[in-house]
């Protein structure tokens, strides 16, 4: 499957280690841009900072407990909509409903098999977030094939480099939508790398040159001091 077919963002609120190493690991593996944290305190920080797509929360964490994290997240319209997964040893079924009832999306009891996680994240964000989870984005007459790893503009392929697709794919999950420099340089780059801003205009600047031929619409807006928008919906 491969490291182009699931963009989406994970964030893993466990304090077992062993535990979210694997999770972390396996994730990835399939692509996700994870973040893992210890506890409900710096969860909403991390939420606060960068919406995550899914939340892998367990019940038992130190101090602010998976479920009252829960709550408090579905409290706030800003965090609502974000599907959350909640992990528990706990397998009675006053509990189960518990959390269900506080807005979990769904509920997996420890020990649980990773395959069978990751079925549920994916299940869940086939729904929530289909741009994350498909293995073609269209935009107006641009086509990115995420497991082919091809784009096409009409009948024309366009040959872009690894760094102009990644940012290509980033932008078509996101059409209409204003998105910043430092937002790309996170999607794109990882908040971990050591490039500056500039280093986006550059890469914005190739993927024009690629996807453009002769008298073709510029599918990539500059919004002056804000960033780029992608496709048709661009606000005028």
């Amino acid at each position: 499957m491969g490291q182009q077919q699931m963009t989406a963002k994970l964030l893993i609120v466990e304090d077992e280690q062993a535990l979210s190493e694997l999770l972390r690991y396996n994730f990835e593996a399939e692509g996700f841009r994870v973040t893992h944290c210890e506890s409900g305190e710096e969860a909403e920080i991390i939420v606060a900072e960068e919406t995550p797509d899914i939340i892998v929360l367990d019940w038992m964490l130190p101090s602010v407990s998976g479920i009252e994290l829960c709550r408090r997240m579905r409290s706030r319209p800003e965090t609502r909509n974000i599907p959350i997964i909640m992990l528990t040893a706990r397998g009675e079924e006053s509990d189960r409903i518990r959390g269900l009832n506080t807005g979990a999306d769904d509920y997996v009891v420890k020990p649980f098999s990773v395959p069978e996680l990751m079925a549920r994240v994916k299940a869940i964000l086939r729904r929530s977030a289909p741009d994350r989870v498909a293995e073609v984005l269209n935009v107006a007459d641009i086509e990115l094939d995420r497991s082919a790893h091809k784009v096409t503009r009409g009948p024309r392929e366009v040959h872009l480099g690894p760094t102009e697709f990644r940012l290509l794919e980033y932008l078509m999950e996101s059409p209409g939508r204003v998105l910043s420099r430092s937002q790309l340089l996170d999607g794109v780059w990882g908040r971990d790398a050591f490039v500056d801003e500039r280093t986006v205009d550059v890469h914005i600047g190739r993927l024009r040159k690629a996807l453009i031929r002769g008298k073709e619409r510029d599918p990539i807006r500059t919004v002056r001091g804000a960033g780029y928008v992608f496709g048709e919906r661009a606000p005028k």
